[in-house]
């Protein structure tokens, strides 16, 4: 496997300039890269930087070839219709999946929860403390119990419940719903702050590869409730957490980002409990983070991430 990061350090910004990331994913072949920049050079742009991933290497190998690239683009160019019109050619010879994204645009993110508020909570106050360069329009949740909390951050709350138990038709009223809030607010990403429904297979499909989840990385050994105690009776050693976007297959779709926490016999269920819901708020701030600065490339079944 073959990975690549650059920057260019000599350059000044240009002056009206407006920057934006370039990311790309297309069978691996010879010339993409002189393509690209050669592009960009010849339209006036400076790359700020540049990080590029040949999946070439193993028995699992995609043979995909990945790049992501920061530049400026000169103020006639300051349009991403323009940028994609001058790449149609290269865009057609080497088969790329091509996207422009200005980093001045704030990504729009829905969250959904249900009662466990910590990883919510994490999220909102890094919005409020420009650590996250995000918008949150709105939260969605099956229960009242954060209403007050989001309330409190000035963001709209949408209670839409569902009943245990309830059949097929009052799910898919309630995703509907959902869906009308994403299309409505502009979502870009769906963020499944600890929400404890599982989603339809129509939901996946519309939302695939903008819908992460977290949750323990006990799956699958501690199913169901409480994998805390589950662990505890069991004597773990190290608890931990995995983020991965949402597809129809439970707890199976590509891998984001994922941590870990070491414990001893001395700690409770309890301090189990503290330190795992640590890891899950960190592992999913930071996987919300890479997505929304297009950091994040879906390869087949896995991911490459550009940190």
């Amino acid at each position: 496997m073959l990975s690549s990061n650059a920057r260019c350090l000599q350059c000044a910004p240009m002056k009206g300039a407006k920057e934006y990331i370039l990311t790309l994913s297309c069978p691996d072949a010879t010339g993409i890269v002189h393509a690209v920049s050669g592009l960009l050079y010849q339209a006036g742009c400076n790359i700020v930087e540049s990080q590029q991933f040949g999946d070439v290497d193993g028995d699992d190998a995609t043979g995909r070839f990945f790049m992501r690239l920061h530049f400026s683009a000169p103020p006639q160019l300051a349009d991403a219709s323009m940028l994609e019109a001058l790449f149609g050619h290269a865009r057609k010879q080497f088969d790329m999946a091509l996207h422009f994204h200005a980093r001045d645009v704030r990504p729009r993110v829905l969250l959904m929860v249900s009662q466990y508020g910590h990883c919510l909570n994490d999220l909102l106050f890094r919005v409020r403390s420009a650590q996250l360069a995000i918008d949150v329009p709105c939260v969605v949740s099956n229960h009242t119990t954060h209403a007050e909390l989001v309330r409190g951050y000035g963001i709209a709350f949408h209670h839409l419940p569902l009943a245990a138990g309830a059949d097929a038709a009052a799910k898919q009223m309630q995703e509907a719903r959902v869906l009308e809030l994403v299309a409505r607010e502009r979502v870009d990403l769906v963020v499944l702050a600890r929400y404890m429904q599982i989603l339809s297979p129509r939901l996946c499909e519309q939302l695939a590869g903008r819908a992460i989840n977290i949750h323990h990385s006990f799956l699958p050994s501690f199913k169901g409730a409480r994998p805390y105690a589950q662990a505890h009776a069991r004597g773990v050693k190290l608890i931990g957490a995995t983020a991965h976007y949402v597809t129809p297959d439970l707890d199976e779709g590509p891998i984001v980002e994922q941590d870990v926490a070491r414990v001893d016999h001395a700690d409770s269920t309890d301090a189990m409990t503290a330190a795992g819901r640590d890891v899950e708020s960190l592992v999913l701030a930071r996987a919300v983070r890479w997505h929304c600065e297009h950091r994040v490339l879906l390869n087949g079944h896995k991911t490459v991430v550009f940190r």
